[in-house]
């Protein structure tokens, strides 16, 4: 069946609100894991991973570091404008370049309390390096659910990423019903975090202690790095009573030709991908490889992988030629990286065409990452699921966590 066709309705469960973590468990790496192996069900915890991974195993993380984006401004008539800022608007070569900009910056953001923005500057000082800075808000435009806003500041020869760090706040979900406090700047990112961009985290790296990877290392265990920006769609909930009204959020990948080609010296292994966002990334990968075999005069506008593509792509070809070609024609067009989006739903009937396994969070009922587990499992995303809810692990964010290998 087309996953157009599925009913999100199947895809259900009941989760009751003190089931969702509203902290993370501390260390991290005492994280309860639930394995789910050769059919069967246990659980440990997170530092004992290694043992429970297949012989020539890789791990393969995203480095996305989640940015201070939620930002506020006192009008004064004393309400609180708050903008939630999403992505760079406009063109832009990456995202590294984007956060060194002076001077200003254009974003695609949701803004809190927009109706009660009248003035042409929202303003406000901000404390960086021990120093007053000006920052301002310029409302420029409305666009389809979501604002354009412009930020600018004095002293102009600070960068972005400095102005938003000091300024901004971290975007806890919203289903986390409290404040951020002072330990989630350090709790809501990843111990290998790097590349400033994401505005939600790749949560299910965030149980991975520095003593894990240096297991993994020791054990020889491969692990791979990837970019890619998590977006604040990666929380949008499916509102249609069938998969195909649903508009799939698009998210921008940052692609390193040296990870490309580590990638393809262990892609007879057993990769596992660790997160939904990673996965996304890598089954992406094979697609934009698969298009350039299918079209080798493609243009890089091209590239991007549409909602329903890989299930509408008749000629398919194996992991290894797709990420192969996506190299070669990285190297003739003498890129060493590329910036790309993508909007690939993976929903049950996909076929996984570079993973082998998951390691990744409990997800929201009726949600995308939901089926991004059954597309994997199949029905035994139940099991799993109702295992979890029956040894009290703590879901969402902040939540347990989950081995899968099929």
């Amino acid at each position: 069946m087309h996953p157009k066709n599925l009913s999100i309705k199947d895809f259900t469960y009941d989760l009751p609100n003190d089931r969702i973590a509203v902290y993370p468990t501390h260390p991290r790496d005492s994280s309860k894991l639930l394995v789910y192996k050769n059919g069967k069900i246990n659980h440990d915890v997170y530092r004992n991973m290694s043992s429970h991974l297949p012989k020539n195993s890789v791990l393969v993380f995203n480095n996305t570091k989640v940015i201070k984006s939620r930002i506020l401004f006192r009008r004064e008539t004393g309400a609180i404008i708050e903008l939630f800022c999403l992505e760079p608007y406009g063109e832009f070569t990456d995202y590294a370049s984007f956060f060194q900009q002076q001077k200003s910056a254009t974003w695609k953001c949701f803004v809190g309390k927009a109706n009660k923005w009248k003035e042409q500057f929202l303003v406000r000082t901000i404390q960086v390096n021990g120093k007053d800075v000006e920052l301002k808000a310029e409302l420029l435009e409305r666009i389809p659910g979501a604002y354009v806003v412009r930020l600018s500041w004095t002293p102009e020869e600070l960068s972005l990423a400095e102005v938003v760090e000091a300024a901004g706040v971290t975007p806890l979900p919203p289903y986390i019903k409290r404040k951020a406090e002072e330990a989630d700047i350090e709790d809501y990112q990843t111990v290998f975090s790097e590349h400033e961009g994401s505005v939600a985290a790749p949560t299910a790296g965030l149980h991975f202690s520095n003593a894990m990877m240096q297991d993994f290392k020791d054990q020889g265990i491969p692990t791979l790095f990837t970019t890619l920006h998590v977006g604040a769609g990666t929380f949008k909930p499916v509102s249609t009573d069938t998969m195909e009204g649903h508009i799939m959020h698009a998210e921008w990948m940052h692609l390193e030709l040296d990870f490309l080609e580590d990638l393809v010296q262990n892609i007879d292994k057993n990769i596992f991908s660790v997160g939904t966002t990673a996965t996304r990334t890598l089954e992406s990968i094979y697609w934009m490889g698969n298009k350039i075999l299918n079209q080798p005069n493609i243009v890089l506008e091209d590239l991007k992988v549409q909602q329903w593509e890989p299930y509408e792509t008749d000629k398919t070809h194996s992991a290894k030629e797709a990420i192969t070609a996506l190299i070669q024609w990285m190297k003739e067009h003498s890129l060493d990286h590329l910036v790309m989006e993508t909007e690939i739903i993976i929903a049950p009937s996909y076929t996984y065409r570079v993973i082998k396994g998951l390691i990744t969070n409990f997800h929201q009922p009726q949600s995308t990452l939901l089926l991004l587990v059954a597309a994997l499992l199949g029905d035994n995303w139940k099991k799993v699921y109702e295992y979890a809810m029956e040894n009290d692990f703590r879901f969402l964010s902040y939540g347990d966590g989950s081995l899968l290998i099929p």
